[in-house]
């Protein structure tokens, strides 16, 4: 029989002082370990009580973020934009919308936050900018041929009078990628046509993009995340797409405007920046057609990380799950990199209410008009507190996404006519967006905002996140805080220093391995409890069974 000790403190968590280091080494830098919380601006802390978050709630909450144990934030665009597209329609790459705050506050941000030991990554938005920004402003005040107009991706359409776009592609967001101006030419957007995409065959973009990188890296940001980051290559013929071909879909390298191969040299000019700078690092969003693809970014001369969304795409189930990790560290570190593991962020429903729904449910459907009764969110809670053990005992590193760590699951009934995601036009109310995810985080249990601020929130709050505020979590012995705190203290302690891996065999439901330093994961995706091996307990999702760990549940056990 197992003998399974239990440690005394699971479920705490021992604080790091304002004095900390960033720990990295010249052989292992931080970023192959490190976790990354993403912090969606408008969502997070409202600062001066506008309802919209800001650069002074994340200041208010840095001590939060640090005794969490993150490593580093991720802000979501910040830039001054029309907010069509939350931000990734910029008008202006170097400064700050002033709905946000201003450049010297986020100067005062780079500088607390180092001071806390959390580094700083900023959203770099390169595909397109925002129809606002004053070269597109340029552009449509410019005749066709004109050198403002060649920043753009603008072309006479088909048709006796042009009166028909240029190529049948489709935008991200629905309809046509591609709107007329008075003169009768057609412009690019992938995404909203307040978001026309950048000519990157040219070189005055290139340039002007070397300089932004530099602009915020002097400023101490520790790098990039880097929006659709598989897009910036075009193919300048413009052919149709075939009937055989998905415009939204990532093939081999043969569609003409995702992931081909002329991106890559537009990265290696960007990583040639970052070597300049220490310590910095930049990672990719890049949604292509599989591993074999993605390597490309990950060249030692590339992206230093991709986001592995194989992993967030994964259902509930072991074989998938263990498949998914096998081939993402096999396929990661054939090219010296190592995987990125999320399970949310700011595009996808919430994996507490992923995980609540039956596994043939698209979430993502659901969320207009599906059923409701197929909801179980008490068994979604419980597998996204499973997940996020599994997720944080990989060798790699990991990302989080803002109120995860409370358990928040997707505000699904948000009313039509406060949805803010221009995905609900665009499609023709077919798909209600991704407004869901994006709702303010609750910090207290009571107020207009929950703790948000001292008024209301640009989206409202479904009552229910009154019970997931971090008020109400703190110091409360298994909450889903306590526990992301104690497995983030956890894994500095034993789970950075090596990138080793062995797998186990405890049973065909279960995902099971040991890391160098001795520490055991099992993750129990199936019904029934099984046994544990020996050793003792540092954190578990669940309460234990004796020596038996129960389904949906998760536990990280250093062995005798």
């Amino acid at each position: 029989m197992s003998s399974v000790k239990v440690r005394s403190n699971v479920g705490a968590f021992a604080l790091i002082t304002d004095t900390c280091l960033m720990h990295t080494t010249p052989s292992r830098p931080w970023w192959r370990h490190g976790v990354i919380y993403q912090v969606y601006i408008r969502s997070f802390a409202d600062g001066n009580g506008d309802g919209t978050g800001d650069v002074a709630g994340i200041r208010s909450r840095l001590r939060y973020l640090r005794d969490l144990g993150v490593d580093a934030i991720w802000i979501n665009p910040w830039y001054p934009s029309p907010l069509n597209d939350g931000g990734y329609d910029v008008a202006d790459y170097r400064n700050i919308n002033p709905e946000f705050g201003t450049l010297e506050e986020a100067n005062g941000l780079f500088s607390e936050a180092a001071e806390l030991g959390i580094r700083v990554l900023v959203d770099l938005v390169p595909n397109h900018t925002s129809s606002d920004h004053r070269w597109f402003q340029e552009a449509t005040h410019s005749p066709p041929g004109s050198p403002e107009r060649e920043r753009y991706l603008f072309l006479p359409g088909k048709g006796p009078s042009g009166e028909h776009p240029p190529t049948n592609w489709d935008s991200v967001f629905g309809g046509s990628a591609w709107t007329r101006v008075p003169d009768g030419e057609w412009y690019l957007h992938l995404f909203d046509p307040t978001q026309p995409d950048l000519n990157w065959a040219n070189p005055a973009i290139r340039a002007e993009f070397r300089d932004v990188l530099r602009f915020w890296l002097d400023r101490g940001a520790s790098g990039f995340r880097v929006d659709v980051a598989h897009s910036l290559d075009k193919d300048l013929t413009w052919p149709d797409l075939g009937d055989d071909e998905e415009s939204h879909s990532t093939l081999e390298g043969t569609h003409p405007h995702w992931d081909r191969t002329g991106v890559h040299e537009i990265i290696r000019e960007w990583r040639a920046v970052l070597d300049e700078y220490p310590d910095s690092m930049m990672v990719a969003e890049a949604w292509v057609a599989n591993w074999d693809r993605l390597q490309a970014y990950l060249r030692p001369d590339e992206y230093h990380q991709s986001f592995n969304f194989d992993f967030l795409e994964q259902p509930w189930d072991a074989e998938a799950m263990r498949a998914c990790v096998e081939e993402s560290l096999e396929a990661a570190g054939s090219v010296g990199s190592i995987p990125t593991w999320v399970l949310s962020n700011h595009d996808v429903v919430r994996h507490a209410t992923r995980y609540a729904l039956p596994q043939d449910v698209n979430a993502k459907e659901w969320l207009l008009d599906g059923d409701r009764s197929l909801l179980d969110e008490a068994q979604g809670l419980r597998r996204a507190r499973a997940a996020a053990l599994l997720m944080l005992a990989l060798p790699g590193n990991a990302y989080l996404y803002q109120g995860e760590e409370l358990g928040l699951p997707e505000a699904y009934d948000l009313p039509v006519e406060v949805l803010d995601d221009p995905v609900w036009a665009r499609s023709a109310h077919t798909r209600k967006g991704r407004d869901g995810c994006r709702v303010p985080i609750p910090w207290s249990t009571t107020g207009p905002s929950l703790g948000f601020g001292t008024d209301g929130a640009w989206l409202p709050q479904p009552p229910v996140y009154a019970e997931y505020a971090a008020s109400a979590q703190d110091d409360v012995a298994g909450s889903t805080l306590e526990l992301y705190r104690a497995a983030l203290h956890l894994r500095k302690e034993h789970l950075v220093a090596d990138e080793q891996l062995a797998w186990l065999d405890l049973g065909e439901d279960v995902v099971a391995f040991r890391r160098g330093s001795g520490v055991v994961c099992v993750v129990n995706f199936g019904d029934d409890p099984v046994a544990l091996p020996d050793g003792e307990v540092l954190v578990a999702s669940h309460d234990l069974y004796g020596a038996r760990l129960p389904g949906d549940s998760a536990v990280w056990i250093l062995e005798s």
